[in-house]
């Protein structure tokens, strides 16, 4: 795979993390919503069962959110390493 290829795919990446991140938070509000309106209802089962999911998600996103950070740091280092931006430049200059 060549450089630009490889970055590409590793920008692809960074970007379906931040998305997945985002995801994660709005289950975490969607969770949180329902817990605040159970507190007037008082179901049983939700009363047992969302606060170890509202847990388990969040646990989720704080590894997605270590990948990401992660991840994007790696992206940014390759990209500096291997002087992508001249690259495409150069790519952009010879299909010209």
């Amino acid at each position: 795979m060549d450089k630009i290829k490889k970055f590409g795919l590793m920008e692809k990446i960074v970007h379906e993390l931040e998305d997945l991140k985002n995801s994660q938070q709005a289950i975490i509000q969607k969770l949180a919503k329902i817990e605040v309106d159970n507190i007037e209802l008082g179901d049983k089962r939700l009363e047992k069962d969302l606060p170890d999911m509202h847990q388990r998600v969040s646990d989720n996103l704080d590894t997605i959110a270590g990948i990401l950070e992660d991840f994007a740091i790696k992206t940014d280092q390759y990209s500096d390493k291997n002087n992508i931006t001249a690259l495409k430049e150069q790519e952009a200059i010879d299909k010209l």
